[in-house]
């Protein structure tokens, strides 16, 4: 009978090692995972990204989510902290900030808590997380500047609003256009970040049409901020779009957006995939290391001459 006990604990407590090192540590079985990220209302795409890790990270599909939402570099970095201690088996994160995460990232790995990057890069040792899901943002900042270049308009005044500063997304979306400045290929009538906030970027637009300088493009670093300087050109009544005085372009294909592009209001709008959980719990579930650190979703942008119907309704974002 002693035997039979001494047995039964030694299974006991081989199969608790077990669950703890497949990560299902908890007595229910299911992956706990901790995500960091921008809160949904930072934007539409932002919104449709925290929809889409909620649904894929849920219970139904063999995981305990818990969820963090700030733009705040510093809450954010403080919230992984958090889920770290607390005993996640994954932590993923959308950072606010390219900056700072070298610490925490070191403390995830000691802890055995394996780390997914997702939407954007941050400046750390790729040995301190298995894989980044991410768009190329820099990419798409070259994709709408090329854009725009082949046009070939007599000159390029242009009304530049950035996104969060320091975020992956505003790095790479700036860097196109600060070459074109750099050349002299185009001229910086201003250059202002209103944080992906749309009232802030009308107010950036009213305040260059109260100066009375002259400019004939506004380069929007998402949807939002071009709706809110295309706000202000309405009540202005300066034309814009593909008959106006002003070229309009945006980022992220938020389907409200594409209307308006098919619409000719816009001109051209970005596309960023919000899409990346479902890479990554294939990936969790796969127990396999990926074969690249590096994941890149594959974009598209859209000229308000060639979009389609067809196009909103595969690429929209949102209702």
């Amino acid at each position: 009978m002693r035997k039979l006990r001494a047995l039964f604990l030694v299974t006991v407590l081989v199969l608790c090692c077990m669950a703890v090192a497949c990560g299902k540590g908890d007595d229910d079985g299911l992956i706990k995972v901790g995500v960091v990220n921008n809160p949904p209302s930072e934007s539409g795409y932002r919104e449709a990204n925290v929809k889409d890790m909620e649904n894929v990270f849920s219970e139904a599909n063999g995981y305990k989510l818990q969820t963090f939402y700030s733009k705040s570099n510093d809450e954010q970095l403080q919230a992984a902290q958090g889920f770290i201690t607390d005993g996640v088996d994954y932590l993923l994160i959308s950072a606010a900030e390219t900056t700072g995460w070298d610490d925490v990232l070191k403390k995830a790995k000691e802890a055995g808590v394996k780390v997914y990057l997702f939407d954007r890069m941050i400046n750390v040792d790729e040995s301190l997380y298995e894989a980044a899901v991410v768009s190329d943002m820099a990419a798409e900042g070259d994709t709408a500047v090329n854009w725009l270049l082949a046009q070939n308009l007599p000159e390029y005044k242009v009304i530049h609003i950035q996104g969060a500063m320091g975020s992956d997304a505003q790095i790479g979306r700036t860097g196109a256009l600060d070459a074109q400045f750099a050349s002299n290929k185009m001229t910086k009538v201003v250059q202002q970040t209103a944080a992906w906030d749309e009232a802030e970027a009308k107010k950036i637009v009213e305040s260059v049409i109260n100066s009375g300088e002259d400019f004939n493009v506004i380069y929007a670093e998402n949807d939002g901020m071009a709706k809110g300087a295309v706000a202000a050109l309405d009540e202005a009544g300066i034309t814009h779009g593909v008959d106006g005085k002003v070229v309009i372009i945006g980022f992220d294909c938020n389907r409200w957006a594409l209307r308006e592009l098919l619409a000719g209001k816009w001109n051209y709008d970005g596309q960023c995939s919000p899409f990346q959980a479902q890479i990554i719990s294939d990936l969790i579930k796969s127990g396999k290391a990926p074969a690249t650190k590096k994941i890149i979703n594959e974009e598209k942008g859209f000229d308000a001459k060639t979009l389609t119907q067809a196009d909103i309704d595969t690429y929209g974002l949102g209702d």
